[in-house]
């Protein structure tokens, strides 16, 4: 049974990226145990993160035996960012998954997803199932397509103040708010065991870039905020916002895909995530295991060795 100690996870070198061209789009990419041809596994990141949010997991998992592909998705890093809004639907951000497996020459892979990187990663086993080999994500279920487009249905239930509203009815206003205020923002947002919204509605996302004394021990140190905060600083919020711009789009372009997960799946959630588990996921991802640990929602980065222990673990019952 495999083993994870603190001792792994120290003196950790984050690889250098490439610059890789899928899709019709740049991709910066991380990679490491490239030596390990045959068992790769792609970590998706989640908003407003980036793909160093994954540093405990990447070294782990290449000393395993696994080639560990990390891209930082469109919108984010030193990847493009596509001025036309359209582009960063579930269509194009799960293809250009796909065409990264075919550079690295893969039929399928394990996916790995984080907050909106788990969104990703699960219409991905829809749209494109022969390309998934398992699925692991964190934080966020499969989000049921109900009658309703979501903004249109959040709006009703929540008002017009919501953040997921605003962003699709202002577009530009919190981009431009979050890019005023990056480093703030980021160190208000990034505290453990604090969910990186309340249940109530409001515009959490704005409140947190003006907010002057942050809730809850920080998840990163200071170094470790320094990359997400430079990282931001260059690339701007606006790529990473169209992804929730995208959201009507996406349930109407999934309309007539069977919401059926076959893939062996685990789902990781933080007990003190404002995002519940959901209770209907077996209805959709049959061949499901379920894990939470006792952190809020940056499960990676608050829980790091219970994150690796658990994927490892699970991983060595799939016989990946």
């Amino acid at each position: 049974m495999t083993n994870v100690t603190k001792t792994s996870l120290t003196s950790i070198e984050f690889p250098a990226p490439a610059i890789i061209s899928v899709n019709g789009i740049d991709l910066e990419v991380f990679e490491a145990g490239k030596q390990n041809q045959g068992k790769p596994i792609v970590l998706c990141h989640g908003f407003p993160e980036h793909a160093y949010s994954w540093r405990y997991q990447i070294p782990v998992l290449a000393e395993a035996g696994y080639h560990v592909i990390v891209p930082n998705q469109r919108g984010y890093g030193n990847s493009s960012c596509p001025s036309e809004v359209t582009t960063y639907d579930i269509a194009h951000l799960t293809g250009d998954l796909v065409v990264l497996l075919d550079y690295y020459g893969y039929q399928e892979a394990t996916f790995v997803g984080h907050d909106w990187g788990a969104n990703v990663v699960w219409n991905l086993a829809l749209l494109h199932p022969e390309r998934v080999h398992t699925v692991i994500n964190f934080a966020l279920p499969y989000q049921e397509r109900g009658e309703k487009p979501w903004i249109e249905f959040m709006e009703e239930a929540f008002g017009e103040d919501f953040y997921f509203v605003h962003f699709n009815r202002q577009p530009g206003v919190a981009d431009a708010i979050l890019e005023k205020n990056t480093a703030r923002f980021l160190r208000n947002l990034f505290r453990k065991n604090v969910p990186p919204a309340p249940p109530e509605p409001g515009m959490v996302m704005i409140n947190l870039a003006h907010a002057d004394k942050p809730l809850g021990e920080p998840v990163m140190t200071k170094s470790d905020l320094a990359v997400f905060s430079a990282a931001f600083q260059s690339s701007g919020f606006t790529g990473a916002l169209n992804w929730y711009r995208n959201l009507d789009r996406n349930w109407y372009f999934m309309a007539d895909i069977k919401p059926l997960i076959t893939h062996p799946t685990l789902m990781i959630y933080g007990k003190r995530d404002v995002i519940p588990p959901s209770d209907r996921l077996h209805d959709f991802a049959p061949n499901l295991d379920m894990v939470s640990l006792d952190c809020g929602h940056w499960i990676p980065q608050e829980k790091p060795e219970e994150t690796n222990q658990v994927i490892l673990q699970w991983l060595e019952k799939q016989d990946v």
